[in-house]
């Protein structure tokens, strides 16, 4: 009797261990707005756009990306070659999608054929796998306010936002345009990646706030892949249903998710933005992404060191650390004890970067 109590007992053990949430998040940057987040028990992939598509392909509309002159495939085996660098087929599980503009979205349905993961997105996001061969049962469309078990003590809560730009200067990039039907590509399955074509903004913008309630405490970051300080505090309204302010839908997910602040903010939108976000945010930490261009060669890494003197001295008299990327691929750790950068010379040699 004591030899079976013993044995349950290890086994009770060996199971909790398994089900035990992280005590950390590993975060690399790998350009624009793709992230990678690895939680041990769950890989994250955010965005994901590695293809770069030729800026010349790109015309008319005040942005001058409203349409394009031919479709183009998306480059499978430059995808490839960065998932292997992360460690193949198993190294991501879940993938999500911000907004659905294609230095965002264009790769996410390579990204799912090559590793088989789930898909979390805009109803547009589902439409643009579809149309790279993904079943729908494969990706779960979201509207902002559900809350997403990643994984044991993982959480996910998305939080409807909007996407940068004005609804007068910008309107086809900035105002909520959800795809209508899956888009058809064609034999060679390429696709039209205008942002009124194939890759419209999906409703505007998804965001996405995690917690990982791990041994030595919990832990929190918000990403959020573009913004606009003209309406964030403005209902989003799309075919005639009111989605909420994007800063309500923050503090929503806040309360539901029992956070006053969080340990880090993932983000672009500058000074205009975060005087908004931080009030209700409250973070530790800031990381800026998307100041690195749409169009230079992924292999080549930044075209520029990140500069914004303004919201540097906007965080720091705020007392939030500003955690400054330099290089495709960097990468830091997130724990109780803060944010703090971690080798991956693995990674950046298998690319190419130093």
């Amino acid at each position: 009797m004591k030899r079976q109590v013993f044995c349950l007992s290890i086994l009770l053990a060996a199971c909790a261990s398994v089900r035990a949430a992280p005590d950390h998040v590993d975060i690399t940057w790998m350009s624009i707005t793709n992230l990678y987040f690895d939680l041990g028990a769950s890989q994250v992939l955010a965005d994901g756009y590695i293809t770069r598509l030729p800026e010349e392909n790109f015309s008319s509309g005040t942005s001058g990306y409203r349409t394009t002159r031919h479709p183009v495939r998306p480059d499978a085996a430059a995808v490839k070659e960065v998932l292997d660098a992360l460690g193949g087929k198993p190294a991501v599980d879940v993938l999500i999608t911000g907004h659905n503009h294609f230095d965002h979205a264009f790769d996410t349905g390579t990204w799912a054929k090559l590793t088989g993961a789930r898909v979390i997105g805009a109803a547009t996001t589902c439409m643009q796998v579809r149309a790279q061969g993904i079943p729908a049962k494969r990706c779960t469309p979201v509207e902002g306010g559900e809350k997403i078990e990643l994984a044991p003590g993982v959480n996910m809560y998305v939080v409807r936002w909007n996407h940068s730009g004005d609804n007068v200067k910008l309107p086809e990039l900035h105002n909520p345009l959800e795809l209508a039907a899956v888009p058809k590509a064609t034999a060679e399955g390429a696709l039209r990646a205008g942002v009124t074509e194939d890759f419209p903004n999906g409703g505007g913008n998804r965001a996405y706030l995690f917690t990982v309630d791990g041994p030595a405490g919990r832990l929190s970051w918000f990403f959020q892949d573009s913004a606009s300080p003209v309406d964030l505090r403005e209902p989003l309204v799309l075919g005639g249903r009111n989605h909420g302010a994007p800063l309500d839908n923050l503090a929503a997910a806040m309360r539901a998710a029992g956070l006053d602040s969080v340990d880090l903010w993932i983000a672009t939108g500058g000074v205009d933005v975060a005087n908004l976000v931080l009030p209700v945010l409250r973070p530790k930490a800031y990381l800026p992404v998307h100041w690195d261009g749409l169009f230079g060669a992924f292999k080549a890494g930044p075209p520029q060191p990140y500069s914004d003197p303004a919201l540097g001295e906007l965080l720091a008299g705020a007392g939030i650390e500003l955690v400054k990327p330099a290089q495709y691929m960097d990468k830091w750790r997130l724990d109780r004890s803060g944010i703090r950068p971690i080798d991956n010379s693995a990674v950046k040699g298998a690319l190419g970067f130093r």
